[in-house]
């Protein structure tokens, strides 16, 4: 899906070595190094980019378009389009995804939850009998 546009830039950064205390929420893109006692949520009105590096820890749920793990997230991962597992990825809680790339090392302790697109069923058209 992200393919077809441009992701959205990276506005945003928790750097190593800081910890924030409390749920958050962002617009555009979200790189986090550090650690996050909360939940993440993008906003779900415009494209959205969250990248939890392999220095990362968040313990609380997180929620965007397209999210790249290569950290540890304790909590469930909701990602509303991609999501990307780098081979040091650990998550603990359940995910949801619509389209997943996991990479051989990530491990995911809970279970996996594909996000199925309505298939949009063909309209049944009754002949009508003209005798």
């Amino acid at each position: 899906m992200f393919n077809k546009k441009k992701q959205p830039p990276i506005k945003s950064l928790i750097a190593g070595g800081s910890q924030i205390d409390g749920n958050m929420t962002f617009t555009d893109g979200l790189r986090v190094d550090g650690g996050v006692s909360g939940n993440i949520l993008a906003n779900a009105d415009a494209a959205s980019i969250l990248v939890i590096s392999e220095s990362a820890t968040v313990v609380g749920e997180v929620v965007a378009d397209h999210i790249i793990i290569n950290g540890t997230v304790k909590g469930p991962v909701h990602a509303r389009h991609m999501l990307e597992l780098q081979p040091k990825a650990r998550i603990e809680g359940d995910v949801s995804y619509v389209a997943l790339e996991m990479h051989q090392g990530a491990l995911i302790t809970g279970q996996l939850r594909p996000i199925l697109a309505e298939e949009e069923k063909p309209t049944l058209k009754l002949a009508a009998n003209n005798q």
